[in-house]
């Protein structure tokens, strides 16, 4: 049966072979050769390559026809092929959440291969980088933990492969502890921390959770109601109407920086569409959590003048001469850039934290069902 696996892998890779049946399989269209070819790899799992010239060369060409793809990763797992670890982060990267992938990502930690890890961190592709990050927790690999930990408190990488780290580290015990560490040491940066909150509480490490409850206790509503977890809330049925009545409430004070249709403030961005751009999972963290998510063009900027004033807001636009900033009352602000001192943007949302304390828990599933609502004309 060997013998058989290895003639018929020669010919399907071969132009030229003495049976007009495997003959004929070598005709086949490139997927289901290469199905063929992986069946029959599997029957001579193990084998030697360096031993096995004809097993390498047809083995290397399955592994160019499958590249990108769990059989590709199949196929380096079990003839232990080395220098494969670009193609395993491709599968990585694809399938983070998926057996290839975290397979993939275990092959490429056992290779200690760190610098490719790292330079995806570094790079301009967010969501290549987020991907490989969700890759890394998913394999629950504690060498991970010297990765992702220093990115926490990096500036470089963009916020959401932060956030990714945090949720990829709060799944080993080394990884929660170093986030417990960092917000015990007040090093653990704002627009982590309601991330980071939401995992530490719900850590399977009792001394880790009991701690995590202590520095990072969870969001509460009105009357110091607990929210429940974002995936039971997740699970309640709200009333859009009554959400309609939470976002116009003075309190609550949506409307005085929203749009929705013709109500509401121009401040932040308009939200009359926003349940076409935001699942409900989003909207809750962006309520809960309003720095974890700044809309393009919202970020905040804080301007220091000579004189010692300052201007705090969003910048709406930017000459060679001047800049203009828009502040929470939606009041601008011309700036000559001769009287700047420096002006620096900060992580921070100028929507305020704690909003769901102005709320009961109803209320929040009805402010974001109503927001889930807001779609564009004609989608579902």
């Amino acid at each position: 049966m060997t013998l058989r696996s290895l003639f018929l892998l020669i010919c399907l890779f071969s132009s030229v072979c003495a049976s007009p049946r495997i003959s004929a399989q070598s005709a086949l269209p490139e997927p289901e050769r290469v199905a063929i070819a992986i069946e029959a790899l599997s029957r001579l799992k193990g084998a030697d390559l360096e031993t096995n010239p004809s097993l390498k060369m047809a083995v290397t060409k399955v592994l160019v026809a499958t590249r990108g793809t769990p059989e590709f990763v199949q196929v380096v797992r079990d003839f232990h092929v080395q220098d494969q670890n670009p193609g395993l982060l491709e599968v990585a990267q694809r399938h983070p959440a998926e057996e290839a992938g975290v397979e993939a990502m275990r092959l490429i930690l056992a290779s200690q291969n760190f610098a490719l890890l790292a330079s995806t961190f570094d790079g301009t592709n967010q969501i290549t980088a987020t991907r490989t990050v969700e890759a890394l927790g998913n394999t629950r690999d504690q060498q991970m933990v010297a990765l992702l930990l220093p990115l926490i408190t990096a500036d470089k990488p963009d916020a959401a492969v932060r956030r990714q780290a945090v949720r990829s580290l709060a799944q080993v015990q080394p990884g929660a502890a170093g986030l417990l560490r960092l917000a015990e040491e007040n090093k653990l940066p704002e627009d982590l921390k309601f991330t980071a909150t939401t995992e530490l509480n719900q850590v399977r490490w009792s001394e880790i959770k009991t701690r995590a409850a202590q520095i990072l206790p969870p969001p509460v509503a009105a009357n110091t109601e607990p929210l429940p977890p974002l995936a039971e809330l997740l699970k309640r049925a709200g009333d859009p109407a009554r959400g309609a009545e939470v976002f116009s409430r003075q309190q609550v004070g949506c409307v005085n920086c929203h749009r929705v249709n013709d109500k509401g403030a121009d401040v932040g961005p308009a939200l009359s569409e926003i349940g076409t751009k935001l699942g409900k999972d989003a909207l809750y963290e962006s309520i809960l959590d309003p720095s974890a998510g700044i809309a393009f063009g919202y970020e905040t900027w804080q301007i220091e003048l000579k004189s010692g004033d300052e201007a705090y807001g969003f910048i709406v636009s930017e000459t060679p001469e001047e800049v203009t900033v828009k502040d929470t009352k939606a009041i601008l602000t011309r700036v000559k850039k001769s009287d700047i001192a420096s002006r620096r943007q900060l992580k921070t949302s100028l929507m305020p934290v704690g909003l769901q304390q102005t709320m009961s828990t109803q209320d929040l599933i009805d402010l974001v069902e109503f927001l889930s609502s807001l779609k564009k004309a004609g989608s579902k």
